[in-house]
């Protein structure tokens, strides 16, 4: 099974996240949402999963310099197409981890996600 780790290089959680992963010798891939961007399908999954409100981080400095046009978010759609263009809006870090999905770094919740041994 492929682990993923989404976010940005210079995200403070990011890295407590990787690191964290690196302290337990689990093996994963770290995708770059800046530098390489996220397929569409693969968002459209991730909202249909967790919600386009546990998704998208309608706190950050890049949310709050939208118009409120582009806020108006009312189908997962828009949501995909906001976030191919706006990588940083989506809450950091997203593991994926086969059929699982953990947004956040909490260590527990990613000890519970990752698979045993």
């Amino acid at each position: 099974m492929t682990i993923i780790v989404y976010g940005i290089p210079n995200c403070d959680t990011v890295r407590k996240a990787r690191k964290w992963l690196e302290q337990q010798a689990i093996d994963y891939q770290f995708h770059d949402v800046r530098a390489e961007p996220v397929p569409a399908a693969t968002i459209d999954a991730w909202i249909t999963t967790l919600g386009i409100d546990t998704v998208i981080n309608k706190r950050s400095t890049a949310w709050r310099a939208l118009s409120t046009a582009e806020q108006q978010l009312t189908t997962p759609a828009q949501a995909v197409a906001l976030l191919q263009q706006h990588p940083t809006l989506m809450k950091r870090p997203l593991l994926t981890a086969g059929e699982q999905m953990v947004v956040g770094f909490q260590p527990e919740q990613w000890q519970q996600a990752l698979p045993r041994g």
